[in-house]
């Protein structure tokens, strides 16, 4: 058997020295994948990471840290001794296994946002909690931490930023959705869309019951398991939750773009005074965000692909001195695989290391 692929578990030493057991539930979801990349970048102390998922993906083979590891199936035998599961599947699939994934006394941080409802469930931000200097309440044993979505994230750092610095009265986004916010099935439906349009076929429709390929959505059809306003209502909620009164909250509205990946966001800000974007932009400059002069190219979908930054432009407004525009582009799975990483950090440095069962 080729010794690159995992077969064996690490022992309670090992953990005692300060490593932990993970799992990836959704290993082969587009963000399991990116959760996955990010842990081996942050260098995250595992000394192994459980790649589960359902049916099709079994057995499957992956890289973890260079090596090759098994996709298995979601059991309740996995979670035995796991530290922290990362579920990054549909809402559904969460759901499903979430309860006894902590009743093995696993830390759970949750991206599919299948949780934020449940007692002791908090939605977290630690991009925003380090810009506002909020320090979490140490917990043996944490409720589930869900991740904020990327789009109420990068909202918040901006606002946050610029709040201090000049006095915002309304604020007006415009957030345009890639189809990988809902998984490789919308990323397919998105691709094979296209390709029938150009060789003239039906459309497939199974997930968002619209022609989305070449057209601009706001809203998807009455048989889509989706709703963009629900994504407005959840971006604005979790706005919320993760700045508190430290920004106000904007006023958003989301449209499906026929992109397969990548946030974009025009902001609109109505201000007290007249707009100084070279103080604006000395604001937002910082951790996360690289501000983008007028002689560079534009933020764009393509340009922002693999960072953990937010690609913003500062516009000032041709027909308003008291009114500026930002265009922001970033990663939406990089984002949200960043923000759970992150999490799962703070989560272990404010308990003992090893096992928290």
């Amino acid at each position: 058997m080729n010794s690159n692929v995992k077969t064996a578990g690490t022992t309670h030493v090992e953990v005692a020295r300060g490593f932990y057991r993970v799992a990836i539930v959704g290993a082969a979801s587009l963000k399991g994948k990116e959760v996955a990349e990010v842990l081996d970048q942050r260098n995250f102390p595992s000394t192994e990471v459980k790649l589960l998922d359902d049916d099709e993906t079994l057995g499957q083979l992956e890289a973890v840290k260079e090596e090759m590891t098994f996709i298995q199936a979601i059991r309740a035998e996995q979670f035995e001794n796991i530290d922290f599961t990362f579920f990054a599947s549909d809402a559904e699939s969460t759901l499903k296994n979430w309860k006894q994934v902590r009743d093995a006394g696993s830390a759970i941080v949750d991206l599919s946002y299948a949780l934020e409802s449940e007692s002791g469930a908090t939605v977290r931000a630690p991009w925003l909690e380090r810009q506002l200097g909020q320090i979490a309440t140490p917990e043996l044993q944490p409720g589930p931490a869900v991740v904020a979505h990327p789009a109420a994230v990068v909202l918040g750092l901006l606002l946050s930023r610029l709040q201090p610095a000049v006095q915002i009265q309304r604020s007006v986004a415009m957030v345009l959705e890639p189809a990988s916010e809902y998984g490789q099935k919308g990323m397919d439906e998105l691709h094979q869309q296209t390709v029938n349009l150009l060789s003239f076929q039906p459309l497939p429709k199974r997930i968002f019951d619209v022609q989305v390929a070449f057209n601009m959505i706001a809203r998807f059809g009455a048989e889509s398991a989706m709703s963009l306003s629900d994504t407005e209502r959840r971006i604005v909620n979790h706005f919320r939750k993760i700045v508190g009164e430290n920004a106000p909250a904007p006023s958003i509205l989301t449209l499906q773009a026929p992109v397969f990946h990548g946030h974009a966001v025009g902001l609109n800000l109505q201000l007290d005074n007249s707009a100084d974007v070279a103080q604006m932009s000395s604001a937002l400059s910082g951790e996360h965000v690289s501000v983008v002069g007028t002689t560079q190219e534009a933020p764009n979908n393509v340009n922002a692909a693999g960072q953990n930054e937010i690609l913003v432009s500062v516009l000032p407004d041709a027909f308003n001195t008291r009114s500026v525009w930002l265009w922001a582009a970033f990663d939406n799975l990089r984002v949200a695989a960043a923000t759970s990483v992150e999490c799962a950090e703070l989560m272990a440095a404010a308990r003992p290391r090893g096992q928290i069962q």
